[in-house]
């Protein structure tokens, strides 16, 4: 109602990173309940209103339809509804569900998978499988990860208990839901939302060996990538479609350039971006940290300001010489420690995902990256929520016991 969910000042503290709104939200899975028996008890009040017991007596009832209003709206003008609102005279079994629909799940490529990691799921045994995958394979590996979470639960398998090895170009939803201990290697490419909701296990899609494009170049995964991931991780040698790593709330991902709308309303985990990105660059983002690689300096122009700042990537040494100069002063210390802490890490840490970025797809954009990296670094901004910032430092200080400002 208050339309700021992506402003992170929600006032009923729901949609919000800041401590001090979200201690407002009194809300509890009570009132949740109570509010459904209110909601059942007036839709008895409606059946009893039309003098029906049971909502089997209502189903297909098209009469009951109150029509003339929607059908007399202007924006319905010209339009024929009689076939929509035809009442059939049929006894009740003709109008209502009768038969289950038909799934043809029986020889998805899971079941593929499933049965050869058998003996994962069964005793946790490492296995390696290979297969082919088809545009037609939609979600695969949605219904494995089922069967670890079935076994293991959120814990998962050790990393990499059960490695797989796809070729082809993958259908929609491609590792969605995708288990901790399972870990998928795709020579090939994607479609629209790979790694859909990530819970923990590792994705990684490139091109096939003999390739004649420039991955950096070309897109191999589609839009909405990482929608709702969790945790885990993704490598992609390429660019993304537009909405990448959108709602993501923990993965880690390295893509080599996205389209528009990236990282839209991420709360957290970490995106690497060693390429271009296009406009709207974290709309809504209210946590998590994103490296993007700006070599001619537009990057800002691109990004959505109005909850994030950008940052250059420091270097840990210039943090610690700090940290030794003030090394007498315990609150300064404490202070330096408390609003670096952040980006004390980032030249490690953003070195080490390109690392493994060309550990599991030879990227050729990561290694040339790596090989120049005094001169690369200082080309890539750190994108950081301000508030998602203020609300670590304040953990911080709680940790350090320093007083606030």
């Amino acid at each position: 109602m208050m339309r700021k969910c992506h402003l992170n000042t929600c006032p009923v503290g729901v949609a919000t990173q800041d401590p001090v709104l979200r201690k407002r939200f009194k809300g509890t899975p009570e009132n949740v309940i109570n509010f459904f028996f209110f909601v059942a008890e007036e839709v008895r009040q409606l059946m009893a209103a039309m003098g029906a017991r049971t909502l089997v007596e209502l189903i297909g009832q098209s009469d009951r339809l109150d029509k003339v209003a929607a059908v007399n709206h202007w924006k319905a003008a010209g339009l024929d509804f009689t076939k929509l609102f035809h009442k059939v005279e049929a006894g009740p079994e003709e109008i209502r569900h009768t038969e289950l629909q038909k799934h043809p799940i029986e020889h998805v490529l899971d079941r593929k998978l499933i049965a050869e990691a058998a003996p994962a799921l069964a005793t946790g045994k490492p296995v390696k499988i290979e297969a082919e995958i088809h545009n037609t394979d939609r979600s695969a590996g949605a219904m494995l990860s089922g069967e670890v979470a079935k076994r293991y639960g959120n814990d998962g398998l050790p990393e990499d208990t059960i490695a797989i090895t796809l070729r082809g170009t993958a259908g929609q939803s491609f590792a969605a839901f995708l288990a901790r201990g399972v870990s998928i290697d795709l020579i090939g490419e994607g479609n629209d939302y790979v790694g859909k909701g990530l819970s923990g296990g590792r994705i990684v899609v490139r091109p096939p060996e003999a390739t004649r494009i420039v991955p950096e170049q070309s897109i191999i995964v589609g839009n909405t990538v990482l929608y709702g991931a969790t945790e885990g991780e993704a490598y992609f040698r390429g660019v993304a479609g537009e909405r990448f790593s959108v709602r993501n709330s923990g993965a880690i991902a390295v893509v080599e350039g996205c389209g528009d709308h990236g990282c839209e309303y991420m709360t957290g985990g970490i995106v690497v971006v060693i390429g271009q990105t296009g406009r709207n660059f974290a709309a809504g983002m209210s946590g998590g940290i994103a490296y993007v690689l700006d070599e001619d300096e537009t990057f800002a122009q691109r990004c959505n300001l109005s909850m994030v700042e950008i940052q250059p990537v420091q270097e840990e040494d210039d943090l610690l010489e700090k940290l030794h100069h003030h090394g007498g002063d315990i609150e300064h210390k404490g202070r330096i420690d408390i609003t670096s802490n952040m980006n004390r890490f980032d030249d490690e840490r953003l070195h080490r995902l390109i690392s493994q970025h060309l550990h599991y797809t030879g990227s050729t954009r990561a290694k040339e990256i790596l090989e120049n990296w005094e001169s690369y670094r200082p080309k890539f901004r750190k994108v950081m929520p301000v508030e998602y910032r203020r609300a670590l430092i304040e953990m911080e200080r709680a940790r350090y016991g320093v007083a606030a400002e």
